[in-house]
This record gives C-alpha cells, structure tokens and sequence, in this order.
C-alpha cells in the first residue's frame, strides 16, 4: 500500500479521498489555493502545501506546482478527485514520468474515452447500442445538415471533448441547427480548448442512468449497479438515486454488463461510469464514460456497502478487486441531494459569504460529505457545492421522508442553498411516483418557484 497520497484538489472530494487514506493507514498530503487557506481539507490532512492563488489555473490546475509539491513532499501516489485535473491525460502522463502513481485510468484510456466521438467508437465496437448520431466529428454545417435530416429533427450538438452541459445546444429545425453548431463551438473552444463537435437525436423525457463499474489492473471488472441522474437544471446534476424506479430486472442487468463490456473494450480499470439515456419506451443508448469517481458515488455506496474510494486507492496500489459480481447486492434505496451555496429565487445565483451558525442533520441512514463549518467563508472563485446529503432508506418512499427530514434539519445560516427547492422537488407529486427525466425541473417544478 502507498504510504502517502496527494490529493490534487479541494473540497467535499479531498475530504473524502482523505478519510478513505486514513482508514487505509495512508498519510495524506492536502493542496491548497490562497483562498482556501482555512478549509477543512487543509486542516483535516496531515500535511498541507500552499500551491497558488486563487485562481484555478494558478492552483488546482496548475500541473508543474502539482507534481512538485508530490516530490518535494514525498508522495508516492496522486488521486485527483472530480473535475479539476481528474481526466487530464497530460497529467496522468506526468505523473507517470515523475515516478508518482496516478490514482485513476491510464492516460491513453482517459484520452480515448474523454473525446467523445472516440469513446461511441469503443461503444459501437462492444455492442453497446448508441443514440443515432455522427460517426465521429461534424466538420462543417452541410454535414451536420445532412445528418439531422437522415435521424430527425430534434437533434442536439455535443462538444467532443465536453462535460457539465458545456458546449451542448439542442436544434428544432436546419436553422436552429447552423446557429446551434456556431454557439457550441465557440462555447467548446473557450471551455475545453477544442472546438470538435458530434450530432446525436435528441431523446425526449429520457431518464439519465449510469452505472458505476470497478476494474482492477489485472482484468478484473464489476458493476455496482445503476444510479439515476436524470433531475439535472440546465444539464448540471442536483439529485441522484441508486436504484432506477424506471428500470425492470431485465433491463438492469442488461446495461450492467454492457457496461462492462464497453469498459473491458477500453482497457478499463479503477472507478468510473458508463452513462446512458433510457427513453420512455425502455430502449437504453450509450451517451459517455466517465474515467474518474463521481460527485453522486455515495448513493451507491450506500445499497451496496462497497467503499469506492477505498476499492479505488487498492487498485492504484496493485491490489485486486476486493469484490466478485456475485458479491455485490443492491439493498434498499439511496438518495442524494447537492447542497449549493447558491439563490433558488434569483435564478440560482451564486451566494457566497461567511456561514454563521451550522447544524448538519444525522440519524439512522443520513450521511454528510462537506467541507464547510460554522464560520467559514464560502468564495466566489470555485463550484459552489457546499455539502451532499446522502439517505439511506429500506425503500424509496422511506428515503424520500427520511432526506425531507434530513434536509429540515441542515441549518446553514447566512447563506442562501439549494435546500428549499430540494424539498419542492421532494414534495412533487411526479417525483414521488418515480416519473422523472431530464427535463423535468423545467416541466414540473419551474412554475412552482
């Protein structure tokens, strides 16, 4: 096992990846920015080094600070977290060439399966069902013209190298389409530094589901089930279930081991995803893979009692899989609810300040990932994520109450958070009954505001 990790980010997620190093008796080397001096990942780490301003790109992006303080500091290995660097193949080639251990996939896989034209390739090569689309990269208006009149109008224009709703415009018509084609390029260069984009049919009310899958680097792959994704606002995810209300037992194991398959055909090992989109009719289609650990992992933590982290950091070390499929058994229900610092009356505008007083709910079945406490000072610089509830219920009606309850007792004051419309959607009629998809803050809950 390592005997020191750095963890090359901040946050809720560098808490987590250092109470998973402790409990494998791993010392932790915390990062930080000049904003984020008095965190809880800094105080909670064993040592901590100062990489920045505040800035990202001064800091948590800042690849050559990074690999320094793992040298200086004596890291062995380097988990990188979500967003960030997490699916930099130019980092993970990096820290490879400087002797230190990129805890996560190896670069080539990260790099084929983080453009996602490539990574329908790998799909289409496993037998996985894809959204009609693009073969690969729309070069001009003509071909993508071409296309959506071969699928169908709607179709929605997706940036290659994209993620987080960025570079992503959906098209009603041939004119609709040349100015969506012309906004989600510029929209991709400026985000991602490329400008590539892929043309898909636009599936309407579907549901987003994925499955979490664990390799190790002998071969060894398992899926820990599916979690459902699909309330997102402006394609950015806010609540997260693990199961699928919408899903029968056939369907579940079939994108199960399609998932499988599509990881195995990449070359696949540590943590990740493989997301799909489930229309309404039940058909399922391959969207994208994600290399890294998810903000919404705990849910499924949660029905199956497998640490993700932990199994994530022992794959790193050249450990197996603690875990065969028929080990894994899905109990109960999970729900997660992010808590952002951020206004649901003014169009969920960013609020940062200083928390006052910080009560954080528990129970039976309640956890809370964070990295904020009585007194802190949220910044503007960063996601405003503050914390996620994760519940856990017997069934899904019981988790529904039991995070209404949770979220009633979270008290973070100064701030205005997501809670209260998390408890609007919990309250919704239609989300009681399971009948969830994509748009469904738009159909649903928009005019309740």
């Amino acid at each position: 096992m390592f005997s020191s990790v750095l963890i090359a980010n901040r946050g809720e997620i560098a808490v987590r990846v250092i109470r998973a190093c402790k409990e494998l008796g791993i010392e932790t080397i915390a990062v930080y920015s000049t904003a984020d001096r008095d965190s809880l990942h800094v105080k909670m780490a064993d040592r901590a080094v100062c990489i920045g301003g505040p800035a990202a790109r001064d800091s948590y992006l800042n690849m050559s600070n990074l690999i320094a303080a793992a040298r200086n500091l004596g890291a062995e290995a380097i988990h990188p977290g979500y967003g960030f660097l997490a699916e930099n193949p130019h980092f993970a080639n990096l820290c490879q060439t400087h002797g230190i251990k990129f805890i996560g996939p190896q670069a080539d896989v990260i790099e084929a399966l983080g453009d996602k034209a490539k990574a329908r390739e790998i799909a289409r090569a496993a037998g996985v069902p894809l959204v009609p689309g693009s073969d690969g990269v729309v070069h001009n208006y003509e071909e993508a013209e071409e296309i959506a009149e071969n699928i169908g109008y709607p179709v929605i224009i997706k940036a290659s190298a994209g993620g987080g709703g960025k570079g992503m415009r959906l098209a009603h018509s041939p004119k609709g389409l040349k100015e969506a084609l012309i906004t989600a390029r510029l929209e991709a260069g400026a985000a991602f530094g490329n400008e590539d984009l892929y043309i898909e049919k636009y599936i309407e009310e579907p549901r987003h589901i994925e499955i979490q899958i664990l390799g190790d680097e002998t071969g060894n792959l398992i899926h820990l089930g599916e979690r459902d994704c699909s309330i997102q606002r402006r394609n950015q995810k806010l609540l997260e279930e693990s199961p699928s209300s919408g899903l029968d037992p056939s369907t579940r194991e079939k994108m199960g081991q399609l998932a499988l398959d599509t990881a195995q055909a990449a070359g696949y090992f540590s943590a990740g995803t493989v997301e799909f989109l489930v229309d309404k009719y039940g058909q399922f289609f391959f969207i994208e893979m994600n290399t890294r650990i998810q903000v919404e992992h705990p849910v499924s933590e949660m029905v199956t009692g497998v640490d993700i982290v932990k199994e994530q950091i022992r794959i790193a070390a050249g450990y197996p899989l603690s875990y065969a499929q028929e080990d894994i058994k899905i109990e109960g229900w999970a729900i997660e609810c992010r808590v952002n610092a951020e206004d649901p009356r003014r169009n969920f505008q960013p609020s940062p300040g200083t928390i006052g007083q910080y009560i954080v709910p528990g129970g039976p079945g309640v956890r809370v990932d964070s990295s904020v406490y009585a007194n802190y000072t949220i910044t503007p610089y960063y996601d405003s994520m503050l914390a996620k509830v994760i519940v856990w219920g017997k069934d899904r009606p019981e988790a529904i109450q039991r995070m209404k309850r949770a979220l009633n007792e979270y008290v973070i004051e100064n701030i205005p958070t997501t809670i209260p419309f998390h408890l609007m959607v919990l309250d919704n009629a239609f989300f009681q009954r399971g009948e969830v998809y994509t748009n469904f803050i738009q159909r649903r809950i928009s005019d309740e505001r």
